[in-house]
């Protein structure tokens, strides 16, 4: 099957950037996919992969931010998702600010037992509301965070909400593809943004409330 041809940017265009949970992601995960194909998008390298140093990889965030110098929408996966959420309890950044949005997938519970032993660094997690719109993806089954512990997230963080199905962590294991439903949720965000409002108010609305989150992931699918 023939590669999709990239998706062109204009120069104003927000930066989609990728902040992920490792290095090694594979070219099959949905982020190098995305990466691939949309030549607005690209995934920041933090270092220190095997012992992340949560300020350092906070303060490596904030300067991709400001040196896009553009609107930015943050993905975020698994410990990326906290590291967004650390940018945002150190920066407090607000709605005419240059994060636009964020898509949060999959993030991890640092307190669940078993846990992989770089989340300590990242504990106990903000839960101060984001000051950007966002949505919070998780999966029904995934073994870093169980459904409820998301949801809560959700609530705290004044995210929307919607549910993967039963997908694992979402990663490249999870098989998702291009993940359409990702996708579908990134435009979303895409659209919320209008140009000219990089300076500006940023629309925000919040018909999914958390209290109606189950509801709002069926919606998704119609």
């Amino acid at each position: 099957m023939a590669s999709k041809a990239p998706q062109h940017s204009s120069p104003r265009e927000p930066l989609i950037l990728i902040v992920p949970e490792s290095e090694e992601s594979g070219p099959d995960h949905w982020q190098a996919r995305w990466e691939r194909h949309r030549d607005n998008c690209r995934r920041l390298d933090l270092g220190l992969w095997d012992d992340p140093h949560r300020n350092t990889w906070v303060n490596k965030l904030n300067l991709a931010i400001y040196r896009a110098d553009r609107p930015v929408l943050l993905v975020g996966h698994g410990l990326g998702c906290l590291t967004i959420a650390w940018w945002a309890e150190y920066e407090r950044p607000t709605p005419q600010g240059p994060v636009i949005g964020a898509l949060l997938v999959a993030p991890p519970d640092p307190g669940r037992p078993g846990q992989d032993p770089r989340l300590a660094k990242f504990a106990a997690t903000p839960r101060t509301p984001l000051p950007f719109p966002a949505y919070l993806v998780a999966s029904a089954n995934d073994p870093a965070c169980p459904l409820r512990s998301a949801i809560e997230l959700a609530r705290d963080w004044d995210c929307r909400f919607a549910e993967a199905g039963a997908a694992g962590h979402l990663d490249a294991a999870s098989g998702l593809g291009d993940w359409a439903l990702g996708q579908r949720l990134l435009g979303r965000l895409l659209n919320e943004y209008r140009p000219g409002t990089f300076a500006g108010p940023l629309l925000h609305p919040m018909a999914d409330r958390p209290e109606r989150h189950r509801a709002a992931a069926a919606r998704l699918d119609s």
